[in-house]
């Protein structure tokens, strides 16, 4: 019996293995006996590749560190369960799980690819497209300030949290179309991954990496995607002031009483300060003459309520000047193309919202807008070390 206990036994017995090879072979000239043994030196040599054979990974220290996001007061809190706190050591797992081809089902693609940072994480088509180069039927969401959402994520708000949001697209065979047990497996062996899950969760063992800590991982890093600190922030923390373009703009976008200008209804499914009211409405993006008619059935899909078809949840406007193209078809190029739908009333179905109509805005008005949203640009997050690509 041959007892192996560190590296460097398994160092000398490869060694002396090779030298009895070469005694065999100049001694007897037996190439049986000289193919045999060094099969079995190449299976030494393989098992030498995880020095960790049992998985063990309690020598690993954990030391969790929580992580404030530092969150301004008008703000609301962020949607974070009691069994997934914010930490450094977690938001880094997801950090690199996110930019990482490995959750693919043949290694070509990442979260990344169709969330990109300097698009707001979005991917700047009209819709995305998986692995296997099949279009899906939306447009990439904006991944900015998804921590705040409370009522369903995904245009159509079927996944009620970002712990479950991020396990459907590795499976989705549009998507990333790989499938968990797989990528467990790769996670397991993977070089670098068991020490991560290590530090990001206290796992005492590789076999304990499982896609569950994997979506808390990617659901930490997500909800540090934070946009707050654009010029609006600054506005309403008392640091700046609109100019006169841009509070004519906002007193358009909010209705401002006591103001002559027209109000252009943005408001209601954009709600201030998040720029979103987190539900979801008919924008008369698609027609239809019944309820049943509508090419993507939208929220109506999930909640099987009739009234809900053609409902898609209303984005954030934060950083929406990166966000192009728009709507949930990605049909509508440019911000213009937005607000001359809304300015045409959109497209005519049974429940179409009754906001939607003909505002009647000048141009001067659109150009009022255009600038009232660019004080929601915030692009700070970006230097945030870890929300950047790992090198």
């Amino acid at each position: 019996m041959i007892l192996i206990k560190n590296n460097d036994d398994f160092t000398s017995l490869q060694t002396k293995l090779v030298n009895l090879t070469l005694i065999v072979w100049m001694s007897t000239k037996n190439l049986g006996f000289v193919f045999f043994l060094l099969a079995f030196t190449l299976l030494v040599a393989s098992c030498d590749d995880d020095p960790d054979v049992d998985g063990d990974l309690t020598s690993i220290p954990y030391s969790p560190v929580s992580y404030d996001p530092n969150i301004p007061s008008y703000l609301p809190k962020l949607t974070t369960p009691a069994d997934n706190p914010l930490t450094v050591d977690g938001i880094n797992l997801g950090r690199h799980l996110f930019y990482d081809n490995i959750l693919s089902g043949n290694g070509t693609m990442s979260c990344a690819s169709c969330h990109h940072p300097d698009k707001s994480f979005t991917d700047g088509l009209p819709v995305s497209f998986g692995i296997d180069g099949i279009g899906g039927r939306r447009s990439s969401m904006s991944l900015v300030n998804v921590g705040f959402t409370k009522n369903g994520l995904f245009w159509d708000g079927r996944s009620p949290t970002l712990e479950t949001q991020a396990l459907l697209p590795v499976t989705d065979p549009i998507e990333l179309h790989a499938n968990w047990p797989d990528i467990e497996n790769k996670l397991r062996n993977h070089e670098d991954y068991p020490t991560l899950f290590r530090k990001a969760f206290g796992i005492k063992n590789k076999s304990e990496i499982t896609k569950e800590l994997a979506a808390k991982s990617l659901a930490q890093f997500q909800r540090i995607i934070l946009s707050i600190n654009s010029k609006y922030d600054r506005v309403v923390q008392g640091k700046e002031k609109f100019d006169d373009l841009e509070l004519i703009g906002f007193s358009l976008f909010i209705d401002l009483e006591g103001s002559d200008l027209p109000d252009a209804e943005c408001h209601h499914c954009h709600t201030l300060d998040l720029a979103t009211a987190d539900a979801f409405f008919n924008n008369g993006l698609q027609a239809s003459s019944d309820l049943n008619g509508f090419k993507d059935a939208g929220r109506g899909a999930v909640t099987g309520h009739l009234a809900d078809n053609g409902k898609m949840r209303a984005p954030t406007l934060r950083n929406i000047m990166f966000s192009a193209p728009y709507m949930h078809d990605g049909s509508l190029k440019s911000i213009d193309e937005v607000l001359n739908h809304y300015n045409g009333h959109g497209k005519s179905s049974p429940n179409k919202d009754p906001l939607i109509r003909n505002l009647e805005l000048t141009p001067f008005h659109k150009e009022a807008l255009v600038a009232f949203l660019n004080t929601l640009t915030d692009t700070s997050y970006l230097q945030n070390p870890l929300l950047k690509k790992p090198n």
